[in-house]
């Protein structure tokens, strides 16, 4: 299903390319992912469940992100792209509830990893070629996720500490938003700042045990980009 999208999704971007494009923009981005915060997860979320027996903040997940854009321009006012993005975070925790039988903390590492490719539209209200080019779009983002927890672990059974390592992964979809404003650099070169809010809830395997059911992929990036426009 995800294949059929994203074929359709080049073909258009082809179409489009083919029939309408000016020029073209290639770019790279650098810049900080937030994760949603505990009050706006769902009560099933993992990470806002962890949080009753592990001792970390939901912000510990915020991440550096960086990865690249290519565009093509239809017609002064708008431009059609794809971006893929990457961005990773390790969080460490101890249970606050128990401790091992020698006094030492029960430690695990959370990882979480989250690959979005963008297919997007921008809409430039003052053109494409104006000094200063602020512009709204949005989108939708196909988000390669990949959720870890390794350490050690308490049988709340047995009161038995083992260690093991669960991981679980997978693609999910949801819509992206963004802003931003960027200005051109000499004849070619663009570099300006971008926003962008997406949303998207992975289900997670409930074979693996972890203490909630979906994983929120969601949050706010922003991004400082650099492009050159070939035309």
């Amino acid at each position: 299903m995800v294949r059929r999208l994203l074929a359709s999704g080049a073909m258009v971007l082809a179409c489009s390319g083919a029939a309408f494009a000016q020029d073209m923009v290639v770019g790279g981005n650098i810049g900080g992912f937030l994760v949603r915060n505990e009050e706006s997860r769902d009560r099933d979320d993992v990470l806002r469940n962890n949080r009753t027996f592990l001792a970390f903040e939901i912000e510990d997940f915020d991440s550096t992100t960086f990865g690249g854009d290519f565009a093509v321009s239809v017609g002064s006012f708008l431009e059609v792209g794809v971006g893929l993005n990457y961005s990773q975070s390790t969080v460490p925790s101890v249970n606050e509830e128990f401790v091992d039988d020698d006094g030492t903390e029960i430690f695990m590492e959370m990882k979480q990893k989250v690959v979005p490719l963008a297919l997007t539209a921008k809409l430039f209200p003052f053109t494409r070629d104006a000094k200063i080019q602020p512009y709204l779009g949005g989108g939708v983002q196909f988000n390669r996720w990949q959720y870890t927890e390794v350490g050690e672990f308490l049988d709340y059974d047995t009161g038995d500490i083992f260690r093991d390592s669960f991981t679980d992964d997978g693609v999910e979809t949801g819509p992206v938003f963004l802003a931003g404003l960027r200005f051109p650099v000499g004849a070619n070169l663009l570099l300006g700042g971008e926003w962008r809010y997406a949303t998207a809830k992975a289900d997670l395997d409930p074979d693996l045990g972890f203490y909630g059911k979906t994983l929120d992929l969601g949050g706010h990036t922003w991004l400082f980009t650099v492009a050159y426009k070939f035309k």
